[in-house]
């Protein structure tokens, strides 16, 4: 199992949304803060991850502080933290502020075909995709990932395939739609990570640059494959053939927190996720994550997350969020793990 895979399944990356966007000159679509919208998209969710896939003409994306980025066609621009944003035809347009447009998948006809702008002249076409994920207790991935980013994709590419074939569900529509769609929404997410991946620099350092260092890559691998495990310091170094201080120190580099730490942080985000979809008992999720004693585990999460299992599980889900300016809001980000004493399974 690799871990970006085991990442995203983790965190129950859903996708279901898609607009299919015509845009005549000048024109500005505005998507609000994700805190503000999430809860009626992806009511399970607490972070939404938006991305624009660029099919026609170019525009331009302004979010929060950030400089305005040209886009132009076979572009696809991801938001992973759920900033306020703009596509415009020209820098400081501002759209419409409208969250009664996002709503549930199942109370959507999908695609939905939108038509903005004054000019007769269509000039720019996009397709907008939405996802909904965990951010809490700890979700690496999103950590590792800025305010916004874009890749670039031929005519005969992977992301254009999926994109045409999401437009031609609009056009004909078919049963079980609302599932291709989802599934589509995902996996273009997930080329768009790899292919995101393949640009950073050589002295990048972070989770995902972690993922294709030799040493870093090949521990974290174990680590996700065999969660329960009984892991030390002395096994993961051994298991990539370096010492335990230079191991530990080349971990942190990358990851930003110590190996054991962030096996600790990882185990806990299971269970997490476990305690939301299963009616297991915290017994058992204890030990499915590599811990012997409820109490020990019980310990351990409430560190990290700030509650106990049993009210974890209890917890009502996101509320929307409001912001006076939505380009100047803050989406949550990514809980930082606990930089406490590590807990041995």
């Amino acid at each position: 199992m690799d871990a970006l895979s085991d990442v995203l399944r983790a965190v129950r990356l859903k996708g279901a949304i898609f607009f299919d966007v015509h845009a005549a000159d000048p024109w500005a679509a505005e998507t609000p803060a994700g805190a503000q919208i999430v809860g009626r998209m992806f009511p399970a969710a607490e972070n939404l991850i938006c991305y624009h896939a660029i099919t026609r003409g170019t525009c331009w994306a302004t979010v929060a502080s950030e400089p305005p980025l040209l886009l132009q066609e076979g572009d696809v621009v991801v938001i992973p933290h759920g900033h306020a944003h703009v596509l415009a035809s020209a820098p400081g347009q501002r759209g419409v502020h409208d969250v009664s447009r996002y709503r549930s998948p199942n109370e959507l006809e999908l695609p939905v075909a939108i038509t903005i702008g004054d000019g007769a002249t269509e000039s720019a076409g996009f397709v907008c995709g939405f996802l909904g994920c965990d951010a809490r207790p700890y979700n690496p991935l999103l950590a590792s990932l800025p305010h916004v980013f874009k890749v670039s994709d031929h005519a005969d590419g992977p992301l254009t395939a999926y994109v045409k074939i999401a437009l031609r569900e609009s056009q004909q529509p078919r049963i079980g739609s609302e599932s291709v769609l989802g599934r589509l929404s995902e996996l273009m997410f997930v080329d768009v990570i790899r292919r995101y991946l393949e640009t950073l620099p050589a002295d990048r350092l972070d989770w995902l640059a972690g993922l294709r260092d030799p040493y870093i890559g090949r521990a974290l691998t174990e680590i996700h494959r065999y969660p329960a495990f009984h892991w030390t310091l002395e096994v993961l170094a051994r298991k990539v053939a370096m010492s335990r201080s230079a191991f530990a120190e080349h971990f942190t580099r990358f990851v930003g927190t110590p190996p054991m730490q962030y096996v600790t942080s990882w185990r806990m985000q299971i269970a997490a996720n476990q305690l939301l979809s299963t009616t297991d008992s915290v017994m058992v999720i204890a030990n499915r994550v590599g811990y012997d004693s409820e109490a020990a585990f019980s310990r351990a999460f409430k560190k990290l997350v700030g509650a106990p299992p049993s009210e974890w599980r209890r917890r009502p889900r996101t509320e929307p969020d409001a912001s006076a300016d939505p380009l100047q809001g803050e989406a949550p980000r990514a809980a930082a793990p606990d930089t406490g004493s590590r807990i041995s399974p």
